[in-house]
């Protein structure tokens, strides 16, 4: 097995050969390899359903798929496909329409810097996507390291972040779009709405290490701020965070699967061409409540 970093500031290829068949030993390997570099990315695999599941459960418990919206079955346009019942834990990334039924979620358009599920009140540890079918270009994935981000704060930045609440909002995807079943309180007071509360820095639990954990910017709200003095902290903090030295990019090819680690990250992804077909499918391990070691 290979571990080639990237010249970035996170993310790392792992050639290993086909992970179904991977031994303990590599497995063990890609984890350590996740905790060292946020980000991995093992090309050319060609894995049904079954077995991506298998490689998944490697990592911990995975996460029965709740299956992303479609912009267009949002808009009433086509009806919303359902996850596949044999394999209960994959969610399909994907902007295909076939027979007036939207296979997956999230559409073609740019889907802004966030992290996974921040609104649970347990978020997923990782995401690990599989590539099946991929435009001739657009659609990149962005990466961001958010042990970077947290360490290159001024140090009074720092010092005031340290024991902050961040109210993560449950109603809006990272498409921009109001999730039906929160259609109701989407337009309600932040501070009402749905959503958790977690550290604006949490601590790794397998690295130990600090980071910022900003979910997403779009109703976010810093917990016991007025509202304007809460804005101004989170447009610092993320103007900070998503600078260019704390980026990789990501250019997808058909049989990519890529992972990463949800604790410490952020990603965001380009928009493409409406008329290219793109099919991914995910999974998300389940992960534990953010917590910041030292006000445990």
């Amino acid at each position: 097995m290979e571990i080639l970093p990237f010249d970035a500031a996170l993310g790392a290829e792992i050639r290993c050969g086909d992970v179904h068949q991977a031994s303990n030993a590599t497995i063990a390997q890609i984890r350590q390899a996740s905790l060292d570099h946020l980000v991995l990315l093992i090309r050319a695999q060609t894995l049904s359903d079954a077995q991506l599941c298998a490689f998944g459960k490697h990592f911990g418990e995975l996460q029965l798929s709740n299956p992303l919206p479609s912009p267009l079955a949002n808009e009433g346009k086509v009806a919303q496909g359902r996850r596949d019942e044999r394999y209960p834990e994959v969610t399909v990334v994907s902007n295909v329409i076939e027979n007036g039924v939207a296979l997956g979620g999230l559409g073609d358009g740019e889907l802004v810097w966030h992290t996974d599920m921040s609104s649970f009140a347990a978020p997923p540890n990782q995401t690990i996507l599989h590539a099946l079918e991929v435009p001739a270009s657009g659609g990149r994935t962005g990466f961001l390291n958010m042990y970077r981000a947290y360490e290159t704060l001024p140090p009074a930045l720092k010092t005031r972040v340290r024991d902050l609440k961040l109210k993560h909002d449950s109603t809006i995807d990272a498409a921009g779009y109001v999730r039906k079943p929160f259609a109701k309180d989407a337009d309600i007071d932040l501070r009402a709405g749905p959503g958790s509360e977690h550290p604006l820095l949490r601590t790794h639990p397998e690295t130990r290490s600090d980071c910022l954990y900003l979910g997403r910017r779009t109703r976010a709200f810093i917990v016991g701020m007025e509202a304007t003095e809460s804005e101004a902290l989170l447009d610092e903090l993320w103007a900070h965070a998503t600078q260019h030295q704390f980026v990789w990019r990501h250019d997808w090819r058909v049989g990519d699967v890529l992972m990463w680690d949800n604790r410490c990250t952020m990603h965001h992804r380009e928009p493409f061409d409406a008329s290219a077909r793109r099919h991914l499918h995910r999974m998300v391990v389940k992960g534990s409540v953010p917590v910041l070691a030292s006000l445990v």
